[in-house]
């Protein structure tokens, strides 16, 4: 039987030098579908392993307290839509006073999404995030700090004029050799001591982790203030096993600040970072159904090409089939050659499309700033495809061929 097999693999090795070009055409669509499939797929692999990293960085035992999502909800049975007022900073200080689980709470809000920061004659672009935030900020957003220190209980409760810089912000405005401890930049219109360095979480899915000043709450909250503001809560769980007890103690706390009646929806978001983390990969399969559609349907008219190929190739071989078959060449013969011919193929152009979506889903891991983990399932399930797209495809050329009549087959020109 391997007998059997390595020959009809030399004939058709022979067949496809004879004809090369089809072959190498054929072969590159065929490529073109499992690059699709392979590259496509790992590339959304290494989406969901940014996606993971990024919502780990918050702290696996976090979640959020804020305002309802736009603040509006569409009113049903003739009732108008219904408002939700934003979150005091009266009601998150209460909260972190009451709130008695065994977590740490912290009390942030927004500055500005698109701050211009400026140290002498540098300047970062108008994107850097300022948040406001308390001394437990940096623990419950995930952040370390690589040179400097925290905010003391003084600087947060007078406002004073010092900032925390996010590792983009750093190299926009100082040199590598510079030290920027005690350095004063300015934000806004404000004059601002530099007192900290945060490490680097990276940038990866549009998060701009990096891209971040974080100034004491009190301060922004005296020069930055705009009408309606609101304030978020994060809560690190001591425990990440209490997380479902400490969220449902953290429900009731808030309820009773915010006077949410017995009955009523809460009007505030409890959200935990691998929820948001879960939402996004959900979003993800859709596209990942969708680059599967895409791969198929490459290679069915790489299926379509095959097939019309082999046929071509039958009729071209005609006359040297007639001789086989003189020689003793039963069908079953005739037929697994040509079918073998058409898996070999699909094989060719399936390693070429491996190769090629393995080197997608490595330059995107290098643009997502993760680790590339070889696609093995993906891999294999490429070259089980290309099987059966070259038995599909050489299946009715090979019955064809070996239905030919000797005789006939002898007098084809």
């Amino acid at each position: 039987m391997a007998s059997f097999v390595k020959e009809n693999i030399k004939i058709s090795l022979g067949a496809i030098r004879s004809q090369l070009l089809r072959t190498i055409l054929t072969a590159l669509i065929i490529s073109i579908g499992i690059a699709a499939l392979v590259g496509i797929l790992a590339a959304i692999d290494a989406m969901k392993s940014s996606i993971n990293s990024n919502f780990t960085s918050m702290g696996a035992n976090t979640f959020t307290i804020r305002n309802r999502e736009m603040g509006v909800r569409i009113g049903s049975n003739g009732k108008k839509p219904k408002r939700f007022r934003s979150i005091t900073y009266d009601e998150a200080i209460r909260f972190c006073k009451e709130y008695s689980f065994p977590a740490k709470p912290s009390v942030a809000t927004f500055a500005s999404m698109n701050a211009t920061m400026k140290y002498g004659s540098k300047k970062t672009n108008p994107n850097i995030r300022v948040f406001g935030g308390d001394e437990n900020y940096l623990a419950t957003s995930g952040y370390d700090l690589e040179a400097g220190r925290n905010f003391s209980a003084q600087e947060i409760l007078y406002g004073n004029h010092v900032v925390i810089l996010g590792k983009d912000a750093l190299d926009a405005l100082f040199n590598k050799k510079e030290d920027p401890i005690d350095k004063v930049i300015t934000i806004g219109s404000g004059k601002y001591k530099v007192i900290g360095i945060l490490k680097s979480k990276g940038n990866s899915m549009g998060f701009g982790g990096d891209k971040i000043g974080v100034l004491p709450l009190n301060n922004v909250r005296q020069y930055f203030s705009i009408p309606n503001m609101t304030y978020t809560i994060n809560v690190l769980v001591t425990n990440s096993q209490l997380m479902d007890a400490a969220t449902n103690e953290a429900t009731g706390v808030f309820r009773t600040i915010r006077k949410v009646n017995i009955g009523e929806d809460n009007n505030f978001e409890i959200t935990k970072s691998d929820n948001l983390a879960n939402l996004l990969i959900d979003n993800i399969q859709k596209v990942t159904a969708g680059a599967t559609l895409i791969g198929i349907i490459t290679l069915l008219g790489a299926a379509i090409g095959l097939m019309n190929i082999m046929l071509v190739s039958v009729t071209e071989r005609t006359r040297e089939i007639g001789i086989r078959k003189a020689m003793g060449a039963t069908k079953k013969l005739i037929r697994s050659q040509f079918l073998v011919e058409a898996i070999v193929i699909c094989q060719i152009g399936g390693l070429f499309g491996i190769l090629l979506g393995i080197i997608i889903g490595i330059l995107t891991s290098y643009l997502f700033g993760v680790g590339f983990v070889l696609p093995w399932v993906w891999i294999i399930s490429g070259i089980i495809l290309c099987m059966f797209v070259g038995l599909i495809s050489g299946l009715y050329p090979a019955v064809k061929a070996s239905k030919l009549d000797p005789i006939d087959a002898l007098r084809f020109e």
